[in-house]
Formats: C-alpha cells, structure tokens, sequence
C-alpha cells in the first residue's frame, strides 16, 4: 500500500485512509490541515514562508530547552511574526525611522522577550512612524501583539517613549 498523494508506503490500514480506491496517508491529509490553519493565521504570507517561520521558533525553543540559554534572536522573530500576520512591508536592513510599512502607515515593531520581566519597550520619540507594532513572546514562544498609534504614546520629554505590556 502506497500513498497516493506522497507516494511513500503505508505500512499499516490504520495510518491512512481508502478513499475512491486509493489509499491517502494520515500524514499526508493533517499536513494539509496544518497549511490551512497556516494560511488562515497568516493570510498575506506563502505557507512555505510561514513553515520557515514555525521551524525558527521551534528551534529557539529546542535550544532553549537543551541549554537554558535562549537564542538572541528575539528583534529579528518579532519583525517576521509581524510582517507574516499584518503584511507590513519591512524596509531594507539598516534603514534609520521605522521597521516597515502597512498601507499608509509607518510601523516601529519593537519584540518583548521572555527575558524583559517588566514587559516594557522603549522606543526614540525622533522616529518616523505613526504605528508602534509591540510583539510579546512568552516563556513558551506563543506570540501575542498589539498595534499602538503613536499619540497613544504621549508627547513626553526625553529621547524614548515608552510602553508597557501590562499597562492596558
């Protein structure tokens, strides 16, 4: 018995399915389910993006759990977590003012780590964005955001405005 979609063999009746005279593996149909929740989390992105994604995030976590060290990769998980879920188009790396554009917006994303224990960002009043995108990962790299207009940050003194994740 072969999988017809895969093609790779089916060893046992209870690891796929008869299906119009031809058997389809378990793996095979929740692969596909497994893109469609992909493709509805994160409509504006190729699912193969979006499978790189998940494998980068599974990895920080896999090291985190070997060494207890987390991998500093946090700026660069929030800005593709971001892109992925509200299409913002990141400018080139480097680029001095904001992170990225969504429609007429500017957006500075700004990541929270499970290592910042007062879950606060800083972000430079000089900046040009209207949109501050503040991701959170958890201890166990769930991603939660919110988008902040800008006058919600308040006019201040000082180079850095900031938020706080709990003050909402």
């Amino acid at each position: 018995m072969r999988c017809a979609m895969t093609g790779l063999p089916i060893s046992d009746p209870s690891d796929g399915i008869w299906d119009d005279g031809e058997w389809i593996s378990w793996q095979w149909i929740n692969g596909q389910l497994h893109e469609q929740d992909l493709k509805a989390e994160f409509p504006n992105t190729p699912v193969e993006f979006s499978k790189v994604f998940e494998e980068l995030v599974y990895y920080a976590a896999e090291y985190h759990r070997l060494t207890g060290r987390y991998l500093q990769i946090w700026g660069e998980l929030g800005e593709l977590y971001a892109e992925m879920k509200y299409g913002i188009k990141r400018h080139l790396p480097g680029m001095a003012g904001s992170d990225g554009r969504m429609g007429n917006d500017w957006i500075e994303i700004k990541t929270i780590s499970p290592e910042k224990t007062k879950g606060k960002v800083l972000v430079k009043r000089a900046g040009n964005f209207n949109k501050l995108l503040v991701v959170k990962i958890d201890e166990n790299f769930q991603f939660e955001s919110r988008l902040i207009d800008r006058k919600k940050l308040g006019k201040g003194k000082g180079k850095n405005a900031s938020y706080s994740w709990d003050a909402v």
